[in-house]
This record gives structure tokens, sequence and C-alpha cells, in this order.
């Protein structure tokens, strides 16, 4: 009788993060390597759901293009993570360049250009310092985790500066000029997608055209009582 030997199982790496138990600071690190996640899931998703944004939907697009260069990159060069990958489980993926730091370096370029552009939003030096220090603190999680060596995430936070910042002029010099051709076109229209880079703050912009929809109403109800 031969034994059939199945074969070795592979963990999804996307929230597949693990600590030493008793570790407060390797525990908070821990969910500072989720972020990535939380921004795709949680911002991005109901970006697109609520707000549908053309350029929130070309900085998702810009995001997608990144982690896919990253995995052709990966699996090129074929770099293994460090030792500590046998504890992780992690062994049978390639470390250079991290994932992680490449995610959120192009996330902390591409928004850093938005808000020095004021497109979306007005020039926020608190919103820069926050998404600039969870991007390092991704990367110093990602070695003090034992996922990926020095070399490696330096190369995954200098490829997403640069395809961050490369894919922001791609978006605003080529593509930008045919915002208005897919707000009007057919998929523009049945999903209400538009653009609002001309408009300096959008929250403001929203709130009043709210305050004055909401006082042309009760202007309305109020004469046809």
């Amino acid at each position: 009788m031969t034994t059939t030997i199945p074969n070795p199982l592979k963990a999804v790496t996307l929230t597949h993060v693990r600590y030493e138990r008793g570790d407060k600071l390797g525990h908070f690190l821990a969910w500072i390597s989720l972020i990535p996640v939380f921004i795709s899931f949680g911002g991005f998703i109901s970006h697109f759901i609520f707000r549908r944004e053309l350029q929130g939907i070309f900085f998702f697009l810009g995001l997608l293009v990144s982690q896919f260069i990253n995995e052709v990159i990966k699996s090129s060069v074929q770099q293994a993570r460090p030792i500590t990958c046998q504890l992780l489980e992690t062994c049978d993926s390639h470390g250079w360049p991290s994932s992680h730091c490449q995610y959120m370096f192009f996330f902390a370029t591409y928004l850093t250009f938005l808000a020095s552009k004021g497109i979306g939003f007005s020039k926020n030096i608190a919103l820069n310092v926050v998404t600039w220090s969870m991007a390092f603190l991704t990367m110093y999680s990602r070695v003090y985790l034992g996922y990926h060596t020095v070399a490696q995430v330096f190369a995954g936070t200098a490829l997403g500066v640069l395809i961050g910042a490369g894919w922001f002029w791609i978006v605003n010099n080529v593509f930008f000029p045919y915002f208005p051709v897919i707000e009007e076109s057919v998929f523009g229209r049945l999903f209400y997608v538009k653009d609002t880079s001309h408009i300096p703050n959008v929250l403001k912009f929203e709130y009043d055209q709210a305050r004055a929809a909401r006082k042309k109403t009760d202007s309305d109800d109020s004469k046809s009582d």
C-alpha cells in the first residue's frame, strides 16, 4: 500500500503576519503591516462605492500596476527572505523587493503629490506627516518582524517612490485630458464617475452644495404649504 504525500501547504500572505508572543512592539508593528490591506479594502473600495472620483480610481489602478511590477521583479530575481522565514512560514515566497514597502511608499508619494497640487482637498501638512509616518513604520515593521532584510525594504521603498511619482505624472499629463470624455461616456454616466480636480476643496464644496440644496428644499416645502 502506497502512502500519498499531500502537496505542501501555502499561506495567503496578505494577512499572514506573526510576531513573538509577549512582544508589545511586535504586536503593534504586526497591525502596522496590515495597513496596505486596510487602505485597499477599507479605503479604495469604499471610495469607489461612495465617491467614484477619477483621481481616486486612477490612484488605485496605479497601486495595482505597482504591485504587478513587484510580483514580476520578485519572480525574476527570486531572492530569498531572511532565515527567520522558517519561523514565519514564508520561505516559499521571495523577498526582494518588499511589496509592503513598495505599496506604502507609492501611496505616500502619490498622495503627497495630490495634496501639493490641491487636488481633491486643500494642502494638509498633518496628512503628509501621518502618511509618511505610516510608510516608515511599515518599512521598519517588515525588518523587525523578520519578513525582510534591510536591503529588501529599501528596494521596495525606492521602487514605490519612483513608480508613484511616475504614475502621478502619467495620470495628470497623459490621462487627465481624457477625464471629461470618461465622465460623459456610457460607463461614466452609468456609474456616476466624476472628476473634481478643478475644485480646490471638495469637502467644502460639497458641504456648501448640500446646505444650498437643503435650503432650497425647505423653501419649496414652505411655498407648497
